[in-house]
């Protein structure tokens, strides 16, 4: 697998997508860990940066708890990589979903783990399965 954005579409209003999302996030072993501070619009203005009340930006920050801590019990290493961010917007009308996904090449060539970057393509294609089910 190659680095890559992956892009999705929703005609779901952003509400209502994040809430299937996180029933489908659980049906596959993650939560959203971020779910009160998702709203960059808030966590801008906590900081003092104003902006409009229709920007609707949501960074959810997902984990598989049991996953991520069994693999870092294995190797610390892979604590940079393990952080996964959905991407959630409005444009045009339609809610957008990104996931930045690492290739496996990339990964390989960052941390000495011969196990790694294929473990983290699967958990990668276990979030796309989640995203789509959501859409």
């Amino acid at each position: 697998m190659q680095t890559h954005i992956f892009h999705a579409e929703s005609d779901k209003d952003i509400v209502s997508f994040i809430k299937d999302l996180g029933h489908s996030m659980a049906m596959h072993g993650f939560i959203i860990h971020n779910e009160d501070k998702m709203e960059m619009v808030h966590h801008f203005g906590h900081h003092g940066v104003q902006l409009a009340s229709s920007f609707d930006l949501r960074m959810i920050q997902v984990c598989a708890p049991k996953r991520a801590a069994e693999s870092l019990v294995r190797n610390l290493e892979r604590a940079v990589l393990m952080p996964k961010f959905i991407t959630v917007f409005t444009l045009d009308g339609k809610t957008q979903v990104r996931l930045l996904r690492l290739g496996e090449e990339l990964i390989a060539g960052l941390v000495d783990d011969n196990d790694f970057p294929a473990q983290n393509s699967a958990i990668c294609r276990s979030l796309i399965t989640a995203i789509e089910a959501a859409l």
